[in-house]
């Protein structure tokens, strides 16, 4: 059995902290799972301000391919900075996308954000984690707050890895 794993990532700036940090908690996460070797990256990258206006409505076929690639996957890391202590507008359009209770069926969904500083650290666990929870997916692990500035010298992202990849790997298998 394969699994495949996915990042989106509604940051509007292209190429942002947010996409490396998503990047490499899914490379740690997928770490020895069925079908990937190790240290390899996500399957699949999606950096929602490239589907530009097309997350705006319904039929943009861009958008409708992205949704597709995010319910085929095994496990998906949802990343974004956090605005006003949630996610970004641009990763909400992107969520209104999917059908409330079943679009993320079987998809162990991972909330990740990044923020300016300590005072919204809860922010994954009470904007993100519940949405894609009411979208069906299943959402066993915590979410993941780091500070935007110092995320990649931050022991956190491994350690969340190390003690929470076995978890995504027992949920993928069952999926």
């Amino acid at each position: 059995m394969t699994s495949t794993i996915t990042v989106v990532v509604g940051n509007p700036k292209p190429a942002s902290r947010t996409l490396a940090a998503a990047t490499r908690l899914a490379e740690r996460l997928g770490d020895g799972l069925p079908g990937l070797r190790p240290g390899a990256g996500p399957d699949h990258t999606i950096d929602l301000v490239d589907l530009g206006p097309g997350l705006l409505g319904w039929g943009d076929e861009k958008v409708a391919a992205a949704v597709r690639t995010v319910q085929e996957s095994s496990l998906v890391v949802f990343a974004s900075p956090t605005f006003k202590a949630t996610y970004t507008g641009l990763l909400k359009l992107f969520l209104d996308q999917f059908d409330g209770g079943t679009g993320l069926k079987d998809v162990v969904a991972v909330p990740l954000m990044l923020g300016a500083g300590p005072a919204h650290a809860l922010a994954p666990e009470l904007t993100l984690r519940p949405v894609l929870s009411e979208l069906g997916g299943v959402c066993a692990l915590p979410g993941l707050y780091l500070l935007d500035r110092t995320w990649s010298e931050d022991p956190a992202l491994d350690a969340y890895a190390e003690r929470w990849a076995p978890v995504a790997h027992a949920l993928t298998r069952h999926n």
